[in-house]
């Protein structure tokens, strides 16, 4: 993910949501460059989960080509196209010794009011069952917790989806109540997961390192340094 540094330095100097990255032990996470999301999408049309399983609220990652290539291209470009710090969608490519395995999404409605955001995230077949799940899920709740001055965050996981279950029970987050999604149609029943702040900070996490967060701060309706601090 070296390699494009003159061309990301140049990217963030005109949007500066292009310079924030999140390093945990193992993976850095960082708003994709086209040719990176080109990567991100190329791995995702190679299989992400079984062909008899769908762990997402829309069943995106089975679509036939082209509509998979233009709709993947057209979801993250949009999300930038209409960025505001009411409401945001910041989607992370995760990359291991710079090859991209898989992307962290973080996102907020109303967050100056709520302090609250909402996750979700896929890793490529080959990465999957090594930790790199409950990492990067870590690294956006740093952001939020850390970083933003979020108060909760959320997600929610189908019953049968034991993986983004277990990486949400072993950060520490509660459950917060039953819910229903349709991706194909057919209602499926959903685990709801919540941590607040002081869950967050009642164990010791492990280090993340946040650069260029301060140019971002008030896009994503944070504020001022010292609005959070404390």
């Amino acid at each position: 993910m070296d390699a494009d540094a003159p061309f990301r330095d140049r990217l963030a100097a005109a949007s500066p949501l292009f310079g924030l990255t999140l390093r945990s032990e193992r993976l850095v996470l960082r708003l994709p460059t086209d040719p990176e999301l080109l990567d991100l999408m190329d791995l995702a049309r190679a299989g992400i989960h079984p062909p008899d399983e769908m762990p997402f609220g829309v069943a995106w990652s089975i679509m036939p080509s082209p509509d998979f290539e233009r709709n993947y291209l057209t979801y993250h470009w949009t999300n930038r196209a209409s960025w505001s710090a009411d409401g945001w969608e910041l989607g992370l490519g995760v990359a291991l010794d710079g090859q991209m395995i898989g992307m962290q999404g973080v996102h907020a409605r109303a967050f100056v009011a709520t302090r609250t955001v909402h996750t979700g995230s896929w890793l490529g077949r080959a990465s999957q069952g090594q930790g790199f799940g409950k990492e990067m899920r870590s690294a956006v709740l740093a952001l939020a917790f850390d970083g933003l001055g979020a108060i909760a965050a959320e997600t929610e996981a189908f019953l049968d989806n034991h993986a983004s279950a277990g990486v949400s029970r072993a950060l520490g987050y509660a459950e917060n109540g039953a819910g229903s999604l349709s991706p194909q149609g057919t209602p499926r029943p959903t685990q709801r997961f919540r941590m607040t702040a002081a869950d967050w900070r009642s164990r010791p996490r492990p280090r993340i390192i946040i650069d260029g967060l301060d140019a971002c701060r008030e896009l994503l309706g944070a504020g001022p340094r010292e609005a959070t601090d404390g």
